[in-house]
C-alpha cells in the first residue's frame, strides 16, 4: 500500500509518496524479524569493552600508586591473572555467547535469499546473506543456537516472528518431507 509521510524541517513541511512497506530494505528485503534484545546486547557488550579498557589504562597507575611491587613471583602472577581474566577474558566470552544473537533479518521472496544481521566482535553490524536451503538444524538444542546459516549459529526466538509462515519457511517446516495436518485427511 502507499505510505504518505509528512516530515518537518525547521518550519519547512516535507511530503514524500512511498509504496514501499516501512519494513522494507531496498538491498535485504523484507524485515520478517527483529530481535528485542539488540539494544540490551549492545550495551553489555560496550560496557564490558569499555571497563577492559579502563582496566588497562588504569593499571600501571593503581600499581605504582599501590605499591604492588610484591618480590614473589607467585603473588605477582596471581594477580595479573586475575587482573587479565575481568580484562580479557569476559569481553571474550560475551562477544562468543552474543556473536550470533539476530538483530534483524530479512528475506528476498524472488531469490529465496535471507540477510542476518548481527554484531561483530567491533560492535559493527555485521551481514550474512545465506539461501534458506543452507539452514541447518541442529540435532540436539544448543544453548545460544537455533539454526545454522550454512556454518554459523545463529539465534532468534521464534515467537518474535510477526508472521508465524516466515518462521516456518526459515527452518524449512513448510517443505512437503514434514509432517502436514492435511495428510490426516
Amino acid at each position: 500500500g502507499f505510505i504518505f509521510q509528512l516530515t518537518s524541517f525547521q518550519g519547512v513541511a516535507v511530503r514524500s509518496l512511498s509504496t514501499a512497506s516501512p519494513h522494507d530494505h531496498p538491498e535485504h528485503g523484507r524485515l520478517v524479524y527483529k530481535g528485542n534484545l539488540a539494544k540490551a546486547v549492545l550495551g553489555v557488550k560496550f560496557f564490558s569493552y569499555s571497563t577492559s579498557i579502563f582496566n588497562l589504562f588504569m593499571m600501571p597507575y593503581i600499581m605504582l600508586k599501590s605499591g604492588i611491587g610484591v618480590e614473589s613471583l607467585l603473588v605477582q602472577a596471581a594477580f595479573y591473572g586475575l587482573i587479565g581474566i575481568f580484562t580479557f577474558i569476559t569481553p571474550v566470552t560475551l562477544h562468543f555467547l552474543t556473536k550470533g544473537y539476530v538483530i534483524r533479518l530479512y528475506y528476498k521472496d524472488d531469490v529465496d535469499t535471507y540477510t542476518a544481521i548481527t554484531y561483530n566482535a567491533i560492535l559493527a553490524e555485521k551481514v550474512t546473506v545465506f539461501h534458506q536451503k543452507d539452514v541447518k538444524i541442529p540435532d540436539i538444542t544448543k544453548m545460544f543456537t537455533t539454526f545454522y546459516a550454512k556454518t554459523k549459529s545463529m539465534l532468534v526466538n521464534p515467537t518474535l516472528f510477526p508472521n508465524p509462515q516466515d518462521y516456518n519457511h526459515l527452518m524449512g517446516y513448510d517443505k512437503s518431507s514434514f509432517f502436514k495436518f492435511e495428510d490426516l485427511e
